[in-house]
């Protein structure tokens, strides 16, 4: 009995300790955008490929419809936004966890809060991405409302895309799955 409740108790600081204090937020240079989801930084003296949580953007060699039935490189678009919305950086990264390829998954800002964008919700509010969480759904019902971007006409979703193209032999691991 002594042993459960001595859990339980520990188990509720740890809850606590994980409210309280949230993930530390790092500032760190922006190396280069890879594609609508995805980053790289220098942090610490290493370069660290960042996925960004929430998202999942279209993919870079993904093409989408507009209202008219023509297509449009919406994965290229998508690249290209993210580049405009982080700039040069630095970036304010929250860095949640690390993915099954080895790529750190966090939240980034250009600034600081409460001024700076939050890319992952950009991104998705612009229409280059998907929401994958409910962190960022207010945002994709604005771009569906919108017709913004892959929300202009029809568009496969980035995971389903990934699942019925292969990648080029020589590119390396997927920095966007």
């Amino acid at each position: 009995m002594r042993s459960t409740a001595a859990l339980l108790l520990l188990a509720v600081f740890a809850l606590a300790a994980w409210t309280w204090f949230p993930a530390p937020v790092a500032t760190v240079p922006l190396v280069h955008v890879i594609d609508g989801d995805s980053l790289t930084v220098r942090h610490d003296g290493t370069t660290l490929t960042i996925r960004l949580t929430g998202i999942d953007a279209a993919e870079y060699r993904q093409d989408c419809g507009r209202g008219d039935a023509s297509r449009w490189p919406c994965g290229r678009e998508a690249r290209t936004m993210l580049e405009k919305l982080a700039g040069r950086g630095p970036l304010q990264c929250e860095v949640a966890a690390k993915d099954r390829y080895g790529r750190t998954l966090a939240a980034c800002r250009t600034r600081p809060l409460p001024d700076g964008i939050d890319l992952g919700a950009e991104m998705v509010r612009l229409g280059g991405a998907i929401a994958t969480s409910d962190a960022y759904m207010i945002e994709e019902a604005e771009a569906q409302a919108q017709r913004s971007g892959i929300w202009q006409g029809d568009f496969v979703r980035p995971a389903d895309w990934r699942a019925t193209h292969e990648r080029p032999t020589d590119a390396p691991a997927p920095p966007d799955a």
